[in-house]
């Protein structure tokens, strides 16, 4: 009796946490291509906007400070993206460019 209450116990605590999706790349190339890259083309001055995530002395140093980074981009220029949209474009990003390991 004990074992079957441990075990609904345990699976009510499993159920209440919430499940995150995996993250969609195509999603997040397509924010990045429509939102992101040209600003980042603007600001390279070279009208490259992926040079802002391969120069040397990139500040995206490890996947949190990503995170951080796309969120700082969407509050502060009001893209207006969804929680799961940053996720789609730092997962797109770190698959593209950065390698960082979750």
């Amino acid at each position: 009796m004990k074992k079957v209450a441990l075990l609904l116990i345990l699976g009510a605590a499993v159920l209440s946490q919430p499940i995150e999706a995996a993250p969609n790349l195509k999603n997040g190339k397509e924010i990045e291509d429509n939102k992101c890259y040209k600003c980042h083309a603007d600001k390279s001055g070279f009208g490259d906007g992926s040079l802002i995530y391969t120069r040397k002395d990139r500040r995206v140093q490890n996947l949190e400070r990503l995170k951080v980074m796309v969120a700082r981009c969407n509050t502060e220029l009001r893209l207006d993206l969804f929680p799961e949209d940053e996720a789609d474009v730092t997962a797109y990003l770190n698959q593209q460019y950065y390698k960082f390991k979750p």
